[in-house]
């Protein structure tokens, strides 16, 4: 393994940089991986506690990001080397501001109806020359599921970013990965939704300060019962030291 992965509460975080993360994603798409990528924050962490298939996927997947600003602090507390948090949003953005020069292809997947296209539109105009091969709402059910793989495979991206939330994100891709034949395919989220400006992202100031968990639990009150994973979260990890 081209890096060194930290055990935090079972899942293997990769000790990266931005600049590591990205270049390892081309790596695997030159190579035609077929590979999952994963944005691991606390709460994704806490999930797969209880979770025994998100555990199996993030064990598995070529890559976890740490995504959060408890990620990389349990790294820390934990006695390991994390060089700094790698969020699912910018490692996306990094991915599309170097597509057109490396002429990736990318397919949006995923949030409601509309947010993939107005966030492909966002792309290009912030990436001049950028190649969005397709969209696709995450709106389905089981019976829309082969004409949707269908669309993706006929579509032959190098990147598909599946904004399904977590953990249906994860286990959709994994249970699809080989037949998608994607080279890289990630969980992202909320990123299309952020891009399309259907929901706002931390001021910098509370990204710097790490709040920004806190700001998503003020924008989306529905979400506080969640933020109760992060207390958790720093108890078990001290347990684990």
């Amino acid at each position: 393994m081209p890096f060194q992965t930290i055990n935090i509460l079972g899942v293997p975080v990769a000790s990266v940089t931005m600049t590591d993360a990205v270049e390892q994603v081309e790596k695997y798409i030159d190579e035609r991986a077929n590979v999952q990528i994963a944005t691991a924050n606390a709460e994704m962490i806490m999930n797969a506690q209880r979770d025994e298939r998100l555990m199996g996927i993030l064990r598995k997947a070529a890559l976890v990001t740490p995504d959060g600003a408890g990620t990389v602090w349990a790294a820390h507390h934990l006695g390991c080397e994390m060089p700094e948090r790698v969020a699912g949003y910018d490692l996306v953005q990094e991915l599309l501001k170097r597509a057109p020069k490396k002429n990736h292809r990318v397919y949006f997947f995923g949030s409601a109806p509309g947010v993939a296209d107005k966030a492909k539109a966002e792309a290009e105009r912030r990436y001049p020359g950028i190649n969005i091969v397709g969209t696709r709402n995450g709106f389905f059910t089981k019976v829309d599921e082969p004409a949707i793989i269908e669309d993706i495979r006929k579509s032959e991206p190098d990147i598909l970013l599946a904004a399904l939330g977590v953990p249906k994100q994860e286990k959709w891709i994994d249970s699809h990965l080989p037949e998608l034949g994607v080279p890289v395919a990630i969980g992202v989220g909320g990123t299309l939704d952020v891009m399309a400006g259907v929901m706002k992202r931390a001021p910098l100031w509370m990204q710097r300060a790490k709040l920004e968990w806190l700001f998503r639990g003020m924008m989306q009150p529905k979400r506080a019962g969640r933020l109760m994973a992060l207390p958790k979260f720093v108890i078990k990890v001290m347990h684990q030291k």
